[in-house]
């Protein structure tokens, strides 16, 4: 199928692109990679009848340090830019361990780091790793700019704060503190699947080796990102031997999440993907929080 007919805008810059958001408001839709709107646009699910095509805005593409030893990343970035960037390797170690488990090299060669947090689809890593690493959205329009956290800025399926006339413009993502560890798990029915279950992971240590906080946040398991309060709630103040991670994960599977079933898992299933994977993360990133604790 070939898309529905639609007017196409090329702005050059964040400011032109601001002006025709606030000109054509819900009819418009913002082009990134194009990796989702694409074909859903050919499929005729998605109907915009105005195209704004962001390729040409030179100031959304950039990778650059942020506060306190974080990074900042354009919404523009592609997916195979933040990849293989040592900035990024050195201070989101997550987010660079994720990134080969986005799709196929192509996809990555097109897709971008902000197309993919603002289109908000549950099963995509970068959205739920964003949440466990507490990282910040930069959102515009004509009359100025808010930073919104990513735990905020998820409120439902393929659905965000961002408003009609806004544009994700940037992404902070804070260092990890000291004696901290990460780890991203997931499975898919076949290599460079969306994933039918993913677990992002992070843990910090005290100086005695207890857990001084954790996050653990699931995909494909809910409208959107899904943090495992509960689970996390059991591992506060605790040494987190084999039996603690794995009580946590069977917590974060059975209570935590609310899974559904569709012709590529069922909700059970999905509960079992849950707990193997909760536990593989932890064991993962506790691992890596002692390591850096004894370096």
């Amino acid at each position: 199928m070939k898309p529905a007919p639609f007017e196409y805008y090329a702005p050059t810059s964040v400011e032109e692109a601001l002006a025709l958001l606030a000109e054509h408001g819900y009819d418009a839709k913002v082009l990134a990679g194009g990796q989702s709107l694409i074909p859903t646009m050919n499929f005729r699910l998605a109907q915009p009848s105005v195209l704004i095509d962001l390729n040409n805005v030179s100031d959304l593409f950039f990778i650059r340090s942020g506060e306190n030893g974080g990074v900042r990343l354009g919404a523009m970035t592609r997916h195979v830019q933040v990849e293989s960037d040592p900035l990024v390797a050195e201070r989101a170690p997550l987010v660079y361990e994720t990134m080969p488990k986005i799709g196929t090299t192509q996809i990555r060669n097109r897709g971008t780091f902000g197309g993919s947090i603002a289109h908000a689809d549950p099963s995509a890593e970068l959205p739920a790793v964003s949440v466990a690493l507490d990282g910040r959205f930069r959102l515009q329009n004509q009359n100025g700019d808010r930073w919104v956290s990513a735990k905020e800025f998820f409120v439902g399926m393929f659905a965000t704060l961002l408003d009609p006339d806004e544009l994700l413009v940037e992404v902070a993502i804070p260092s990890i503190p000291q004696r901290s560890g990460w780890a991203i798990e997931e499975v898919a029915r076949r290599p460079h699947d969306f994933a039918l279950v993913g677990v992002a992971a992070v843990v910090t240590l005290d100086d005695r080796g207890f857990c001084q906080r954790a996050r653990i946040v699931l995909l494909s398991v809910g409208d959107g990102p899904v943090v495992a309060h509960q689970a996390v709630e059991m591992l506060a103040g605790q040494t987190l031997t084999p039996e603690i991670i794995r009580e946590a994960a069977e917590k974060a599977a059975a209570v935590d999440i609310d899974p559904g079933s569709d012709i590529h898992a069922s909700a059970d299933y999905r509960r079992h993907l849950a707990k193997v994977l909760t536990r593989r993360a932890l064991q993962r990133a506790f691992e890596r929080a002692k390591g850096s604790q004894n370096g």
